[in-house]
């Protein structure tokens, strides 16, 4: 097949976005309406792609259409190109004007409350006109596809260990550990040191599964105790963290949110040692994706607010 003969003067970006509609909402009659033209159109744009690639890109059922498997391979590489062409605007706007914009990250909300409040804080005084989107991302390791769909442009939170995607590129910030907290009024805030042991039964502020909560109960069974269970178990750091302010409960936090939240409530670091093993925090990106100038400003600036917590760490 040759490109210039059978594709490049027939393959269009409108047909191609067809295509990307119709396997979106799985019908060709919704797809026309959101395109806004006739379903004969939509039909004859497939069947136009299919007759010029040689093969069946959908597949018709009893509840609509699917892709078969040589229309997910045209649609993985159609997004890829949709998303330059993107980019590409982008860029030209941001030679245009370098103060505007449009950053989107994905991270958990221990990053969203910690350093990467910090971050948008300092580069939006600097680029107010850039729009900032953050999206939930609470486990990096399943939330790799909004890279690969580019529905980020890059994710930040703790790297899982080893690294093992190809098509993707991690930077590794600095590294976290658990640190173990009461409100300041609390019996244990009084203490020089504190038992490790002496945490399990007291009432909790305990996350939801995550790769912290992993590592918090790593921290008691490496020390040859069990995971505390009594208490509050809340996906919301925020919430937890109000809460300690009561004085009636103990929790764990990572680094990342300590940093920038402890200095606000009237909450203490209790004295624990404990052998719990510090874990990666680092920024995801994908490797064939050039982001556009503004998110590459955004990203030193994630990086200069990270620095301190990477030097705390060596």
């Amino acid at each position: 097949m040759k490109w210039n003969d059978r594709i490049g003067r027939r393959l269009k970006l409108h047909d191609l976005h067809v295509l990307l509609t119709v396997a979106e909402v799985g019908s060709m009659g919704k797809a026309a309406a959101r395109l806004a033209v006739s379903q004969p159109s939509v039909s004859k744009a497939i069947a136009d792609m299919e007759h010029t690639i040689g093969v069946r890109l959908l597949d018709r059922t009893p509840k609509g259409v699917e892709t078969t498997a040589y229309g997910r391979a045209l649609l993985r590489r159609s997004m890829g190109a949709f998303d330059e062409l993107r980019q590409g605007i982008k860029d030209i706007e941001s030679l245009a004007d370098p103060t505007v914009g449009e950053v989107r990250v994905g991270c958990p909300e221990a990053m969203a409350t910690g350093l990467m409040l910090a971050s948008i804080a300092k580069f939006s005084d600097q680029y107010p006109r850039v729009v900032i989107r953050v999206t939930a991302a609470n486990n990096m390791a399943h939330e790799f596809r909004l890279l690969r769909d580019r529905v980020v442009d890059f994710l930040v939170g703790s790297l899982p260990q080893p690294f093992t995607q190809d098509d993707l590129e991690a930077e590794t910030l600095y590294h976290d550990r658990p640190y173990f907290l009461c409100g300041s009024k609390h019996p244990l805030a009084r203490r020089r040191r504190v038992d490790l042991a002496e945490l399990v039964d007291e009432p909790w502020l305990l996350p939801h599964e995550s790769i912290f909560s992993a590592y918090l109960t790593q921290a008691f069974e490496t020390n040859g105790l069990a995971a505390p269970k009594l208490g509050v178990r809340s996906y919301s750091v925020a919430q937890r963290v109000s809460l300690l302010t009561t004085n009636r409960f103990v929790s764990a936090e990572s680094g990342s949110v300590l940093r920038f939240n402890a200095a606000k409530l009237p909450i203490k670091v209790l004295p624990v040692e404990h052998t719990a093993r510090p874990w990666p925090i680092g920024v995801v990106t994908l490797k064939s994706r050039t982001v556009s100038p503004v998110v590459q400003t955004f990203l030193k600036y994630v990086r200069q607010v990270a620095k301190p917590m990477a030097k705390a760490t060596s």
